[in-house]
């Protein structure tokens, strides 16, 4: 049986969904963008031009939901399937876009660069319970406006896991499509195939930006599959109350579903977020606080309530440093997240408020996801029921270590952390330098880097690649790309 969380009875569910669809209605969304505008002018919403106000009736967003698909899968730059984003199976993925490292020599945060991008891609070809790479951070030796091209590039060169990926310009769009279609030879096979998931963020309170809007579209209508990233703050831009912030985090999300789905009736989404609530001693919007957990897996119970795939940043930290704090917030959140059968968890390696990456607490991550993806295969028997058999054996032997029953199952039924675990006695763990978890966690962030095998992409792709990227980059003075 699998182990599952439900915060939400089905009666509040449609409550949530009721008032979800009567915002829409009544108060509808800003949208900063005409040619978005028109889309859903010309499918029966309300448009007020002059304030860029969109209403929409239920009916309308209805048949929206109707055409999204209750699943998709995710393929490999080979084009191997990879996800199977249905039903509560769990895939994990590193968080995305921080703005600084944890830097392992200095203890320090600071801004990455491409080298610490290309050690990442490394590492998470290394990391077998990272399903998908993520544009994790944004090298700052390069200019400003390539930064989301140039991530995906690095990722599509050095990895071959699907990306988590976006952008923070319109621009920059056509390049980071091109680059796929590179990788998969056509647009219709990359429709086919999907190589990345698009996030897609409206603004709080209700409200679509120019580029964010056009994003949705854009991807809709490459068939490009797009995460749904409502950020409402419980306390301060949204309803200090869970039930207030879940509906406005369904309106949210389902005008994104409205807009992506009349752009292109049938494009691939995941119904996710990354609400928060808001800490008023300190300004902040903690990731790890229980409350935001508890958003985060309500609200994909709304999802699943609508037969949508899911998707949350949760299984992260606010801490600064690689601490017990770090440790335990993250596992709540993986648990928690892995529990509730949110399909697309993105969060692993991610601390201080989701703006800083580390390559350590990753290492440590993937053992907390392991645990996590243990957990939710719950407990079945093999062959051990009836159990007489064995306990005679055992009886008769004294062990059962090299038991043929034990040799069946051991490597599936128990989860072996990797070395940055400490499972050792006290004298093997002295004998062997009584070193301290972030010492083990580099050690490994090592050996895993070095192990590393290049991508398998052919290379007269890499090089295409490589010229498309190379071509962006002289359009911003960028002559050559930095050294990898």
């Amino acid at each position: 049986m699998r182990p599952t969380l439900r915060l939400l009875t089905p009666d509040l569910v449609r409550q949530i969904l009721d008032e979800a669809f009567r915002v829409l209605a009544e108060l509808g969304v800003e949208i900063h963008n005409p040619a978005v505008l028109s889309l859903l002018a010309e499918h029966g919403a309300t448009v007020d031009t002059s304030t860029n106000r969109a209403r929409a009736k239920r009916e309308l967003v209805e048949q929206a939901l109707a055409t999204v698909p209750q699943s998709f899968k995710l393929y490999d730059v080979s084009g191997e399937p990879t996800h199977d984003l249905s039903g509560d199976n769990v895939y994990f993925t590193p968080g995305s876009a921080a703005l600084n490292l944890l830097d392992y020599e200095t203890g320090r945060m600071r801004r990455p660069n491409t080298q610490d991008y290309v050690q990442y891609a490394k590492l998470v070809s290394r990391l077998d319970n990272i399903a998908s790479q993520s544009t994790a951070f944004i090298p700052a030796d390069v200019p400003g406006p390539i930064s989301d091209s140039y991530r995906l590039y690095l990722s599509l060169l050095y990895g071959e896991k699907p990306v988590v990926t976006g952008t923070f310009t319109v621009d920059s769009f056509k390049l980071m499509r091109d680059l796929q279609v590179a990788v998969r030879g056509s647009a219709a096979e990359l429709a086919a195939k999907p190589l990345t998931v698009f996030s897609c963020c409206p603004t709080s309170p209700l409200k679509w930006s120019d580029v964010t809007s056009q994003n949705v579209v854009d991807c809709a209508r490459a068939s490009i599959p797009v995460e749904f990233i409502a950020m409402p703050l419980s306390g301060f831009m949204a309803p200090v109350t869970l039930v207030g912030t879940l509906v406005q985090h369904t309106a949210e999300t389902l005008s994104g579903i409205l807009i992506s789905q009349l752009a292109n009736p049938g494009a691939p989404v995941l119904y996710g977020g990354s609400p928060a609530v808001f800490d008023v001693r300190y300004e902040t919007t903690p990731m790890g606080a229980i409350e935001t957990m508890m958003t985060d897996c309500a609200y994909c119970e709304i999802g699943k309530s609508l037969n949508i795939p899911t998707q949350a940043y949760i299984g992260l930290s606010d801490a600064k440093l690689l601490d017990a704090q770090a440790g335990l917030e993250t596992a709540m959140g993986a648990l928690l997240a892995a529990l509730s059968g949110i399909n697309q968890i993105s969060g692993p390696g991610m601390l201080d408020f989701e703006s800083c990456q580390s390559l350590e607490k990753l290492v440590l991550d993937n053992e907390i996801c392991g645990m996590a993806l243990r957990l939710v295969r719950g407990i079945e028997p093999k062959e051990d029921l009836p159990t007489m058999p064995l306990l005679e054996e055992l009886l008769k032997d004294k062990h059962l270590l090299i038991s043929r029953h034990t040799r069946r199952h051991l490597k599936s039924e128990h989860f072996m952390p990797g070395p940055a675990i400490d499972r050792a006695n006290r004298q093997r763990w002295t004998e062997e330098g009584s070193l301290t978890l972030g010492q083990r966690a580099h050690s490994e962030v090592e050996r895993l880097i070095a192990s590393y095998e290049p991508s398998r992409l052919p290379d007269g792709t890499k090089q295409e690649l490589t010229r498309l990227m190379g071509v962006e980059a002289r359009r911003f003075g960028l002559d050559r790309l930095p050294e990898q």
